[in-house]
């Protein structure tokens, strides 16, 4: 059966157009039920006797939510204790469009047999289908279509059980909706209340989102009695349509600042772009419950109510961390006039971003103070949050997630609901997690359809592989990684020509052989986008069968590999690329130290060492050539740690250690990323995937001329060669350390690197500011990154050995994909960074270790101190020894320098300082230093005895 609307409306021009809606009604959609005899095919997808779990209907029934439900208690019905539930066409579209975080868990929970969940199409069902009446909202359409929908099954499934034994029972927090639903005699609960009669799953209760269902605003406005309001009232949303359309409002997003929690930024025009306008947010009033991530609506303030970041460093109070005293705004943000920035204040709320949060339970003031708890979340940016829960005493010394359902007017805090605990707070697989789910990293194990596209073992290389790829298992190929190395992307070798010249290659593992364009596992890796290494372990993007097995590129064994390969001069001058696809078998598989062992080992002339020398003399020139070009060289703290085998606690920790071998490998994948990136560009200039570092904005730089002033150096910042001419001037002989430093000053001005698409910018922006060259792309490390995977696929298709496919060649796709990459690539680096600290934090537990450091950065209130050995920053605040709010320091900005009793401390002064762990705030432990060196009255502490060891290590340095 077809049903028809005619829809007439005029256009711009004055025409009439006639449209005409089609809708396809059926009449055999089957019902689900295992008991229903009247449906044309036997199902079980609902269990002929469910079970009744609640007090409220203790005959056997079948649940349906309305789409309220769904949005705010997914965190309920995802638990097992949820069976036998219909969920209705309606609510799925509806869910759809309106949070897309529930629909996908639903459809998770949905997909799995076990939970009984059965997805009716009563949109198409001729007897539960609907037309909107005239004058009928679409949400109280919808509300009708499920009631009627309810209705349909409750008397269909008495055709085939008479005795009406089971029940159809409807649950919506809507109270018209409710009011209406039993006048039509349907069987109708709260969720709240239909939860609170599961007496036999009492912790379900503490999972109920606290949300007022029926507000006619925006949900997280209401009147409470004479409640003091501590916020101003969000604007209606088209009110603030209107506003931005009239240019009064802007909307971006909101990111809340990691040093102050009363401050942050509003981002227009999108975060990541250069032209992005920054509007300032300061105190409670203005930042008006918006939480970082949210899509907010701006209003710029009048000029003489602007003001300025805090220069002040907030610090954890580690006697009471968690305190609900509120602050003094006035004292954290007092303000110089001469820097006022642009400011505005959020009236009104667009888009929540909210997310399940992790974190700890504050615990409460009052012992049994009932079930009212402040849940403190991991992430500095993201307030506290008023949770509900009867399990308070056990969650207390428990790492557990929390979900924010709303944040009233009259509450310092927003209000959340529990949704699962993690464990116990400090253990490693704990914290790991918690890293893991803060950054939003997938770590799920691969699903059965993801490895069912793996290839059998064993596996072997055909003839038809032969036949189609070109052999090079007789060159002596190698690969140079880090220790432990597994996924082994690239390998390398030269050789010295008949005339002269060097055949160069780099022979990148063929991972677009194994994961096909829109299989299981192509979305997959698409999705997680990059692997992700810790310290103690590796996220893998794709299944280790193809990342430490088929694809890596291990001594001896053969592998596909796809190849870039350079005739060059022995001044490194490329005479002619080539690319294709090969088959090689590397010679062997070395750290970076065997290799840098083999090229000074004179007496080593082997195939594999005289590669490995040719390959370290052209690179020095390939770097040289970059340098002169303007290419920068920056810096960055690095460490690694050595691990106890048994209980994988860090035994020790320093600074990564770089050989010549190290950028050696660095120059020839740069090359084969420049020389891949022209060639898909000739090919594809609408669609090529590319990456492009955008120059910083000169104010960027504001903090590194700063610094170089501080010394006497004037550095130019007007281009990328004259900043790094600049940078290698600057040398302070009784500094060594110094140019390493300024060069991390540095690194903080440089804006974010990104993937896109080449047809959404014009070729002048494709410019990679740090490696001062015009285009470039990764394909260099396809195990480990999709970007590169997408770029194999393109090369592969440039040179004709494989075929293209719509989204290959999609701009629009091409884009998404890379905005995604780009994400997962930044909380990529994010976890790496938070998992070093977390092993950084235990291995100094319980030691206080002394040690040479050199003052990177002068807050008002602190200094931030690098310590080299380790490869660590930290903070020391310049607090009294008698008093954490006094200070004996004065700040002078203009410097910068902090100055007491006589001492004066300037940015890049050596000091010595104690180390050690404070874990009084269990979730936020927290590096503590203590000045040694210089010594200041009244500040500074006494050294440490030495050890015997310590002496000796001192006296050799002498």
């Amino acid at each position: 059966m077809i049903t028809s609307k005619v829809f007439v409306k005029k256009t711009k021009r004055g025409a009439v157009v006639k449209t005409v809606r089609e809708h396809y009604l059926r009449d055999d959609i089957l019902c689900g039920s295992a008991v229903c005899t009247e449906c044309p095919e036997p199902s079980t997808c609902l269990e002929a006797v469910p079970s009744s779990k609640s007090e409220l209907c203790s005959s056997p029934h079948y649940i349906v939510p309305d789409t309220n439900v769904v949005i705010h208690q997914i965190d309920v019905l995802g638990e097992s204790a949820f069976k036998n539930v219909v969920i209705l066409q309606t609510v799925l579209e509806e869910l759809r469009h309106r949070h897309s975080p529930a629909y996908n868990k639903l459809r998770e929970v949905i997909s799995n047999a076990d939970r009984h969940f059965y997805a009716f199409t009563n949109e198409h069902h001729r007897e539960t289908y609907i037309e909107r009446n005239p004058g009928e909202s679409s949400n109280d359409r919808n509300d009708r279509a499920i009631r009627v929908a309810v209705k349909w099954y409750q008397d269909h499934l008495k055709l085939s059980d008479p005795t009406g034994d089971i029940k159809v029972v409807l649950l919506t927090n809507d109270k018209e909706n409710s009011n209406k639903a039993e006048e039509e005699g349907l069987n109708v609960f709260t969720f709240a209340d239909y939860v609170k009669g599961m007496k036999q799953f009492p912790s379900l209760v503490d999972k109920l989102a606290q949300v007022n269902m029926n507000a006619k605003n925006d949900g997280h406005e209401f009147v409470a009695g004479k409640r003091k309001f501590l916020y101003p009232e969000h604007w209606k949303l088209s009110k603030i349509q209107d506003g931005v359309k009239a240019g009064t409002l802007a909307q971006g997003k909101f990111q809340a600042s990691r040093e102050n929690y009363l401050e942050g930024n509003v981002f227009i025009g999108g975060e990541d772009e250069k032209d992005a306008k920054s509007v300032f947010i300061q105190s409670r009033k203005h930042l008006n419950r918006a939480v970082h991530g949210d899509i907010v609506a701006v209003q710029i303030l009048p000029e003489d109510q602007w003001t300025c970041p805090s220069s002040m460093v907030l610090e954890d109070k580690t006697k009471n961390p968690d305190a609900d005293k509120d602050v003094d705004e006035e004292k954290l943000l007092k303000k110089k006039a001469s820097l006022k920035v642009l400011s505005g204040t959020i009236v009104g709320i667009i888009k929540r971003n909210w997310r399940p949060y992790c974190g700890i339970l504050q615990p409460p003031s009052i012992k049994g103070q009932g079930t009212s708890y402040l849940f403190v979340p991991s992430e500095r940016r993201i307030p506290k949050i008023r949770i509900q829960t009867r399990q308070g005493d056990k969650l207390l010394s428990q790492r557990i997630i929390v979900s924010v359902d709303s944040w009233p007017r009259d509450s310092m805090y927003p209000q959340g609901h529990f949704v699962q605990s993690l464990g116990e707070t400090g253990e490693k697989d704990t914290e790991n997690q918690v890293l893991l789910l803060e950054h939003d990293i997938p770590h799920q194990p691969f699903s059965k359809a993801v490895l069912d596209c793996l290839p059998e073992l064993p596996w072997l290389i055909l003839d038809k592989d032969v036949a189609v790829r070109r052999d090079l298992r007789d060159v002596a190929v190698c690969s140079v990684d880090p220790p432990g190395c597994t996924d082994i992307d690239d390998a390398l070798h030269c050789r010295k020509l008949e005339n002269g010249h060097f055949e160069v290659g780099v022979h990148i593992a063929d991972v677009s052989h194994f994961i096909r364009p829109g299989t299981a596992i192509d979305l997959e890796a698409a999705m997680r986008g990059t692997t992700v290494y810790l310290v103690d372990k590796r996220i893998d993007m794709v299944p280790e069968l193809l990342s430490s097995n088929l694809c890596s590129l291990r001594g001896n064994e053969e592998r596909f590999a796809f190849s870039v390969i350079w005739e060059m001069t022995s001044e490194a001058k490329i005479l002619r690329s080539s690319f294709f696809k090969s088959i090689i078998k590397s010679k062997a598989a070395l750290t970076y130290a065997e290799a840098q062992m083999r090229i000074d080992d004179k007496s080593l002339n082997d195939d594999v060492t005289t590669s490995l020398r040719l390959l370290n003399t052209l690179a020095k020139l390939l770097k040289r050539q970059r340098i002169e070009n303007g290419a920068l060289s920056l810096a960055s703290t690095e460490v690694r740690f050595a691990m106890d085998t048994e209980t994988h606690d860090p035994i020790d920790v320093e600074k990564k250690e770089l050989k010549e071998t190290n950028s050696m490998v660095e120059e020839f994948m740069l090359l084969a990323n420049i020389s891949v990136a022209k060639r898909i560009h000739e090919e594809f200039p609408d669609c090529a995937l590319l990456r492009r570092h955008p120059s910083p904005a000169l104010s960027n730089f504001e903090p590194l001329i700063k610094a170089g002033l501080s010394k006497g150096f004037n550095l130019q910042v007007d281009s990328n060669k004259a900043l790094a001419e600049s940078l290698e001037a600057c040398v302070v002989t009784s500094n060594p350390y110094f140019n390493v430093m300024l060069r991390m000053v540095a690194t903080r001005c440089m804006a974010q690197a990104l993937y896109f698409s080449s047809g959404v910018l014009p070729y002048a922006e494709y410019f990679h500011y740090g490696l001062a060259v015009p285009i470039y792309t990764h394909f260099t490390s396809p195990i480990r990154r999709y970007s590169d995977v997408i770029v194999h696929r393109l090369l592969a298709v440039a040179i004709g050995a494989d075929v293209t496919y719509p989204d290959l060649v999609d701009k629009k796709r091409t884009q998404e994909l890379c905005n995604n990459l780009n994400y997962r690539h930044k909380q990529a680096q994010y976890c790496g960074r938070a998992s070093v600290n977390l092993y950084t934090h235990i291995f100094f537990k319980e030691k206080t270790v002394e040690e040479e450091g050199y003052i990177l950065f002068i807050r008002e209130n602190a200094l931030q101190v690098l310590l080299p050995r380790f490869g660590l920053e930290c903070t020391l605040y310049l607090h009294s020894k008698n008093s954490e709010e006094e200070s004996i320091f004065t700040y002078d900005e203009q410097g910068p320098t902090q100055t007491a009793e006589g001492v004066t401390l300037h940015q890049f002064d050596p000091v010595t300082v104690q180390l050690h762990i404070d874990n009084t705030n269990v979730q936020h432990q927290k590096t503590v230093l203590k000045l040694v060196q210089p010594q200041i009255p009244g500040f500074s502490v006494a050294p440490l005895p030495l050890e015997p060891s310590a002496k000796k290590r001192k006296k050799s340095a002498k």
